[in-house]
This record gives structure tokens, C-alpha cells and sequence, in this order.
């Protein structure tokens, strides 16, 4: 079967700007639809039959995942503000209940997008052998399927029925649900039911190899047994996402672990901010719903076809390799390679010979970042191992070496965020095993989210200490180090280590230190830095000197930051921003914006890096670290950014950005006019520069990068194609 080729001339509808607040003088975009904008990048890759179809198939399963949370945190927050009857406005002059009409819009559209694409999508899987069957279609199979529903399902279902006697059920966020309608046919009398999908069953039930039915369909065809003597007159899936949004009143908690503890029990019970049912459903059946969960009447979104596509990960899981990209294996950095396969690398004498910069998930975290760890628990010269973690896996090798490190009887110290949204449960987890091991476990501050990823390794050499430092962009998380890129710095630089020495003590102690050597440490430095920086750019502008920046972040929606580019760009400052989702920054704007440039790249990895580069009249300054520009990473949360010295260190950097600058495969622009289009469309062929292609073959051939200087990035005469 023909692959379907993305349409002629992609592009995410433009918005007219508002007009700005009397604070707020210059352009900007709504942070919310922005955020929206980036799920429609996203859901274009399940649309782009140059795709394997199965990894069409997980960007309609990551689409899914995006658009629940955003409602789970993001709508929930503004619904909160409409209640509470305060007045505010957003930066772009929108009010929370004028967000909320535009992002309805904006997501009816993209939702009615997802199911057409799914229908598609799952014809193409047919043709490949995969199918997902109608149970109408299977009455070969109804035998067995009856049996194991019985076996198999039977025991764990719940009907719950509503009425005089029995009142609407509480429905837990993001579960799936079937609507039953029945009739006593002693009384003629019409009864209503909800059956709850279990949750830890496959949905997709298989029946022969790569051939399912949906569970349920399976439960729906068995109702009969559910409510025995009861007519079933129809059946209809719904959904509820409920406010997943935790605060803590923290300084009125005598103790933050047992205050989040009793919010995530209090968090099954947020208020209901979307319900989803099938199209089919009819309107007696749905006012029954919306009155029951408490949801708003123009939060209820109707779908046509499949309910919850986040089940298609199940799919993605296939054994079809021939459906896929090829797997990739990180490879191992040419430094880190050791010269015995008996004998590993001694990362300690291979960070004093010089820092070294790993960027993964191209090359392996667990030979670099890992093995760090591990050789650090196990070294009898280590005295000490400091180490913050916001996420982590549920099997997470490093958590077991810092495990053992304090078993051992070395000082372990761990921040365990406790408030890392979603993963609070986890974290909770990992924190109380550490301690049980003898470390000393802090969960985070009164006030603030401890977002930095640090790590300190305190090491007796001869008759003194020093100092080895791990700082990163990611996590310290071993599957997303194989989905995520992110970079890694190792160092033993005495002043850098200094600072992380103080930063931990920040974080553990009662130190109220506000000053760092070279770190930027939020909420402390970074603001206030980060504006000099741009500054000093825009002053070499004026004066005529080289002035240029790179900046590649995650999000850039603070307003202040936003001010200081657009202030920089008057001056005469190129500015190139690589977004990965919400840019509220309008670039190409006469007289305000005209230098600026901002692409957004998506694609077989998630762009999580941030990387700095202040050309520096000539002295090219980099840095990386775990901030993006967002009020909440320059002021309530706790970052560290580290400068990168090292000159082999910065030509890594500088070659990732150029690549990044030249894709034309994956990458889309924005526009003055605030909608994103392909940079393939825009340039009016097909791209060619597929950025994640091009730093695979860059990793694997361990590319002599030291011919690329600092100076040629910060001109940007460097051209990838080369």
C-alpha cells in the first residue's frame, strides 16, 4: 500500500496577535496555544508517510499522552482561575475564560485530526498484517473470547449502578468507562450503569498473532453476564481527565513528605475538566455524564472511532522491525572506550586528563554517566557522592549504586524532588530505600522544585580532595537516556566543583548563599546573568564587534527573557532560537524582532538539551544546564547551568547546533504572524537534513570535531553539509 505523504504545504493555522498589555508593549504569543501548536508538530509526524508506520503509530500515542496532561495541568489551572473570579490577564492580553474558548477551538480540530488519521493509519496497519478487529468481525473467535472474559475478566469488572440508592460513581482520572443503559423488563422501568475498563488488562486483546479486538468489545458483547435479567439497550465508552495539578501550602507543612504524601492520595479527587465520549452516544446518556462527573457542557469532546489512543503503545511495542526505524544502539564515546575489555575505564584519571562532554542518547549514558556512579560507590578513595534527582526509573541503576555507596559506609547525600509532577509516588519510593540504606535523603525545599542535575564525587588523592562533578539537561533516568537528548558534562575544575560544594549546601543545609564563581544557579544567578549576557552582546552589536546567540531550550515564555532578545535584536544581534514546544517570542517583527529566528525540531528523539552561545566579541562563551526560559525555571525552581571551557567540549556543541540550524527534514519555522510551517515547505523542496540522521552518523563515525572551531559557530560560517 502507497505511503500517504504529508499535505501540500503543512502549516498550524496563525493566530492574529492581540493586542499587547499597557505592561506589555511588544508582541507576544499566548503560552497555552503556543503549547498546543507543539502537539500539532507533534501529530504532523503521524501524518508524514515518510514515517516507519509504526512510529506513526507512537506519535499518535505521544499526541494522546500530551493532550491529557495539558488538560490535566494546564486547562485544570485555568478553569481554577475563571472560578476563583479574579480578573487575570495573560502577557498576550487573553483572559482565563477567553484561553479556554480558543484552546476548546483549537483542540476540537486537532482531536477530529487524531481520530481521521488513527482510521487511516490503522487501514495501513492491516495492509502490514497488524489488525484491530471489529468484535462483529471475529465470530470465529466468540467461543474462546467468552471463555476468557470469563477467566479472565470476569472476576476483576464492578458494575455500579446509579440510582436512588446508589449515586453517581466517582470516576478516576484518564480511566476508561462504559456507559451501560438498561430496562427491567419485569418493570419496563430504565436503569443506568457504569462498568469500569480494568485498567491493568491489555486493551488490545489479541486473538491470533498481531490480530485484536479492543477489550471492550469484549466486555460490551458479555454485559449479559454483568446484569443478568436486565435488557442492555445500549453501550457507550466515555472518559474523564480530572485536575492533576498538586499545591502544597508548604510553609504551613511541619512536614513536606507526609504533605505530599496526602495530596497525591487527594489528587484521584481533582475537580473534572474534559470528558470524552463516543460520537454515538446519545444526548440523554451524556447530560447523565456531565452531571454526574461535574464536568462543564463545553468540556465534553465527542470522538469518532477509538477512545484513548494512548493504548496504542501497545502496538509500538510490536516485534515488527521491519514497521520501524532501525534501532539505534548509543555508541560508546572514542574516551570511554577502554583499551582492555577486562579492564574499564577509570573515569576519575579520564576526567583530570581533561572534561568531557557526552550527548546522548547518541552516545551511552551508561558507559559515561553510569559508570561514573558505579565506579564511585565502589572506589575505597571515594569519601563522598552528592546527588540530586528529580526523575528517575522504576529500576534505576544509579539509585541502586548510590544504594550500595551507602552501605559501604561512604557519605551519601541525595535531594529526592518529591514534587517532580507525576512522578511524586516514585521519587517517594526511591527516597525511603535510600535512607533505609544509611543515605541521607533531602525531599526538596519549602518553596521551590529542585530541577538542577547535579552530581558531586568528593575523592581522596595523596594528601588532599577533589572534586569530580557530573552536570547535565537531563535526568538522571536510564530509559529516557535512550529517548531523550540531552548533554552531559564531566569535570574536576576546582571552581566548578566549589560551586556545586555550595549549591549542595544550599539544597541540604541552611546556607542562604547567593553568589557562585562560574555557576548559574536559579533562582539566585541565572536571571540576572542571562540578562547581562544578552546585554553585553547587544553592546558588542553597537560597537561593532562579533555579537551573536544560540539558544536551544525546551520553552522560551518569560517575559523578561523575551524583552532582553527583543532588546538585543534592535541592537544588531543575530539571534537563532531552537524551541522544542511553546515560544511565546514573535520573531521577524519590524523594528522589534527583525534579527531573531526560531525553529522547533521534532522528531525520532525528544529535543530536551539546552545549550547557550554568546559569540562574545570573538570569545565564544557556552553553556549548558537544566533551565529553560520560563518564570518558573528563572525563579521557583532550583537550576544549575555550567559554563563549558573546554575547546573539544564547545566544537561538540557547536556541531550539534549547526546541524540543528540546518535541518530541513524535521524542523519548522515560525513566523511573524504566529503560525509554524515546515522549513521543507517554506523553502519549496524537500528537505534533505535530517537532523537526528545526522548526529547518529556524527556519533557512530566519531567524527574528528576538532576541526570545527568555536569561532566558525559563533560567525556561522559553518554550513553541516559539508
Amino acid at each position: 500500500m502507497a505511503t500517504v505523504r504529508p499535505a501540500p504545504g503543512p502549516r498550524i493555522a496563525s493566530r492574529p496577535r492581540r493586542r499587547p498589555t499597557r505592561e506589555q508593549r511588544d508582541p507576544i504569543l499566548n503560552r497555552e496555544l503556543s503549547w498546543i501548536d507543539f502537539s500539532a508538530r507533534v501529530l504532523h509526524e503521524a501524518a508524514d508517510g515518510r514515517n516507519p508506520l509504526l512510529d506513526r503509530v507512537k506519535f499518535l500515542a505521544i499526541f494522546a499522552g500530551i493532550l491529557d496532561e495539558f488538560f490535566q495541568v494546564r486547562v485544570s489551572g485555568l478553569r481554577r482561575q475563571v472560578e476563583s473570579g479574579r480578573s487575570y490577564i495573560s502577557t498576550d492580553g487573553m483572559t482565563p475564560q477567553e484561553q479556554l474558548d480558543a484552546i476548546r477551538r483549537r483542540v476540537g480540530d486537532l482531536v477530529a485530526e487524531h481520530s481521521a488519521l488513527w482510521a487511516h493509519i490503522r487501514g495501513e496497519l492491516a495492509a502490514a498484517g497488524i489488525l484491530i478487529l471489529d468484535y462483529d468481525a471475529v465470530p470465529e473467535h466468540h467461543d474462546t473470547l467468552r471463555r476468557r472474559f470469563h477467566d479472565e475478566i470476569f472476576p476483576v469488572l464492578t458494575p455500579l449502578a446509579v440510582d436512588p440508592g446508589h449515586p453517581f460513581p466517582y470516576i478516576s482520572t484518564l480511566s476508561l468507562s462504559i456507559a451501560v443503559g438498561l430496562r427491567d423488563p419485569e418493570t419496563g422501568e430504565k436503569r443506568f450503569a457504569r462498568v469500569k475498563i480494568p485498567p491493568l488488562l491489555p486493551r488490545l486483546f489479541e486473538v491470533e498473532r498481531d490480530k485484536f479486538v479492543l477489550l471492550d468489545q469484549v466486555i460490551e458483547a458479555n454485559l449479559d453476564e454483568l446484569f443478568r435479567g436486565m435488557e442492555i439497550l445500549e453501550t457507550h465508552l466515555f472518559r474523564v481527565t480530572r485536575d492533576a495539578d498538586i499545591a502544597i501550602e508548604e510553609d504551613e507543612a511541619d512536614d513536606l513528605l507526609e504533605a505530599m504524601e496526602e495530596e497525591i492520595r487527594r489528587r484521584r479527587f481533582g475537580e473534572a475538566v474534559r470528558l470524552e465520549i463516543e460520537r454515538s452516544m446519545p444526548d440523554v446518556t451524556r447530560r447523565i455524564l456531565i452531571h454526574g462527573t461535574g464536568v462543564h457542557e463545553e468540556d465534553c469532546f465527542e470522538i469518532a472511532g477509538m477512545l484513548d489512543l494512548t493504548a496504542l503503545w501497545q502496538l509500538v511495542a510490536l516485534d515488527r522491525p521491519d514497521l520501524k526505524a532501525p534501532e539505534y544502539s548509543p555508541v560508546i564515546p572514542p574516551r570511554l572506550i577502554p583499551l582492555d575489555d577486562d579492564e574499564p575505564v577509570d573515569m576519575f584519571a579520564l576526567i583530570r586528563s581533561g572534561d568531557l562532554l557526552v550527548h546522548h542518547p547518541y552516545e551511552s549514558f551508561t558507559a559515561s554517566t553510569e559508570r561514573f556512579i558505579d565506579q564511585a560507590a565502589d572506589d575505597p578513595d571515594v569519601l563522598t557522592i552528592k546527588q540530586t534527582l528529580y526523575r528517575t526509573s522504576g529500576d534505576s541503576p544509579i539509585v541502586r549504586s548510590l544504594i550500595r555507596a551507602a552501605e559501604k559506609g561512604k557519605q551519601v547525600v541525595v535531594l529526592v524532588e518529591i514534587k517532580a509532577r507525576f512522578d511524586e509516588e516514585a521519587n517517594i519510593v526511591w527516597g525511603r530505600r535510600l535512607e533505609q540504606a544509611g543515605a541521607h535523603v533531602v525531599y526538596g525545599l519549602v518553596g521551590l522544585k529542585t530541577h538542577s542535575k547535579v552530581c558531586l564525587v568528593v575523592r581522596r588523592e595523596g594528601s588532599g580532595l577533589r572534586r569530580y562533578v557530573h552536570i547535565g539537561t537531563g535526568n538522571y533516568n536510564n530509559k529516557t537516556a535512550r529517548l531523550y537528548t540531552d548533554i552531559g558534562l564531566f569535570t574536576c575544575r576546582d571552581e566548578i566543583g566549589a560551586d556545586v560544594t555550595d549549591l549542595f549546601n544550599v539544597l541540604t543545609g541552611l546556607s542562604r548563599q547567593r553568589a557562585f564563581r562560574r555557576l548559574l544557579v536559579a533562582p539566585m544567578t541565572l536571571r540576572p546573568r542571562f540578562v547581562e549576557l544578552v546585554a553585553r552582546e547587544a553592546a558588542n552589536a553597537r560597537a561593532g564587534a562579533p555579537a551573536r546567540i544560540v539558544i536551544k531550550c525546551n520553552a522560551i515564555v518569560d517575559n523578561g527573557a523575551i524583552e532582553a532578545l527583543y532588546d538585543a535584536s534592535r541592537a544588531g544581534v543575530d539571534i537563532d532560537l531552537i524551541v522544542r514546544s511553546a515560544c511565546c517570542l514573535v520573531p521577524g517583527v519590524e523594528d522589534v524582532s527583525e534579527r531573531i529566528r526560531v525553529r522547533s525540531i521534532v522528531g525520532e528523539f525528544l529535543e530536551h538539551s539546552r545549550i547557550w552561545m554568546f559569540a562574545n566579541g570573538g570569545r565564544p562563551e557556552w553553556y549548558i544546564g537544566s533551565a529553560d526560559l520560563m518564570e518558573r525555571n528563572l525563579d521557583r525552581r532550583v537550576e544549575a547551568v555550567t559554563p563549558v571551557d573546554d575547546p573539544e567540549a564547545q566544537a561538540r556543541l557547536g556541531r550539534i547546533i549547526e546541524v540543528m540550524l540546518a535541518d530541513d527534514r524535521r524542523s519548522w519555522l515560525l513566523r511573524p504572524d504566529g503560525s509554524w510551517i515546515r522549513t521543507e515547505v517554506a523553502q519549496s523542496r524537500e528537505g534533505t537534513i535530517d537532523t537526528f540522521a545526522v548526529l547518529k552518523e556524527d556519533a557512530v563515525a566519531a567524527a574528528a570535531l576538532s576541526d570545527v572551531t568555536p569561532q566558525q559557530v559563533a560567525s556561522g560560517s559553518l554550513d553541516p553539509r559539508a
